[in-house]
């Protein structure tokens, strides 16, 4: 059974490519174009991986990240914060709210294969 990715991006030609190319790599992929989406979209489905984006309307990614973090349904579930902000105080802000990673855009979609395969090895299994 493929794993599970909510892919929470707002820009639609983002997500497009990035959900390719994860269909690519046979995950299934559930998508939501904003935080308030993307925690309801967990909570229901409980993904093994979600790549949120940061900057986002409705609810941001880290507003987003702190709910799934604090919902006893969503806070083992790995999380990868995808974002423009670059600077370390940024990198460190985004951890601190709970993701296992961040990915600076733009970046390279070999690599962000990569960390989600690696963060999916070592995912706990389901109850």
């Amino acid at each position: 059974m493929p794993k599970k990715i909510l892919l929470v991006e707002d820009n639609l030609k983002n997500r497009a490519i990035m959900r390719d190319i994860l269909v690519f790599h046979e995950y299934s992929v559930r998508e939501a174009e904003n935080g308030e989406q993307a925690v309801e979209a967990a909570r229901a489905e409980k993904p093994d991986l979600v790549l949120m984006d940061i900057r986002m309307p409705v609810m941001d990614g880290c507003q987003a990240i702190k709910l799934l973090r604090t919902d006893e349904r969503t806070r083992d579930v790995k999380i990868i914060a995808v974002t423009s902000y670059a600077m370390e105080s940024d990198r460190e802000r985004i951890l601190a709210s709970g993701a296992d990673a961040y990915v600076s855009k733009p970046f390279e979609l070999p690599a962000l294969v990569e960390l989600v395969k690696k963060l999916l090895a070592y995912a706990p299994k389901p109850a």
